[in-house]
């Protein structure tokens, strides 16, 4: 009964929203799970009905994050044409503005400097990126000398919009802000892709 009481009042979505803004401000290392808990004005056994360890719920965060990008990425991609380079830009686009509009997720996606901690979101790097340079790869395709540009091409464009993403959340700058300035950096991408 009592473990019922707690589950309504602390819902697992709760717990992940504050978690990733306790990662971000004081670092994993110096969280524990009676700490996360005691911001959250709960006892540390109330976190233990949703998740075991501190792991556990870092790579629930990093998990949950990934699976919201890579929603809205292909339901983006679902709506166009592959190989066009409009699909690219929209989905550079996207990238941009899932970054900008959730900061907090993209640097644990993204920007965790802790070895250990990478190896939580390898996998689900590599699937995003996986996705953005099958996209890359059927604009190239299209292209004159694309054997050349097909495996660097798609790091060098994903490394240009995670610049562009981190430099505006190191300045606080929100998707609104930034965005014409964004599609201007997305066109000049895709006019480089061009010749």
């Amino acid at each position: 009964m009592a473990r019922k009481a707690v589950e309504q009042e602390l819902s697992r979505e709760r717990i992940l929203d504050e978690a990733r803004q306790l990662f971000i401000k004081h670092g994993y290392h110096a969280l524990t799970m009676r700490s996360i808990a005691k911001s959250m004005g709960y006892s540390h056994g109330a976190l233990y009905y949703h998740f075991r360890e501190k792991a556990e719920l870092f790579y629930a965060l990093v998990t949950e994050d990934f699976r919201m990008l890579l929603e809205r990425q292909r339901e983006m991609i679902s709506r166009t044409r592959m190989g066009d380079m409009g699909q690219l830009e929209r989905l550079m686009l996207e990238f941009i503005r899932f970054g900008l509009e959730n900061p907090n997720h993209y640097e644990i996606m993204f920007m965790i400097k802790d070895p250990e901690l990478q190896r939580y979101s390898r996998n689900e790097q590599a699937q995003c990126l996986d996705l953005f340079a099958k996209v890359v790869r059927a604009v190239v395709s299209k292209m004159p000398d694309s054997e050349k540009k097909m495996y660097s091409l798609p790091w060098s464009l994903f490394m240009s919009l995670h610049g562009f993403i981190s430099y505006n959340i190191h300045y606080n700058q929100t998707y609104d802000d930034v965005k014409k300035l964004a599609g201007q950096h997305v066109k000049y991408l895709c006019e480089g892709l061009q010749g």
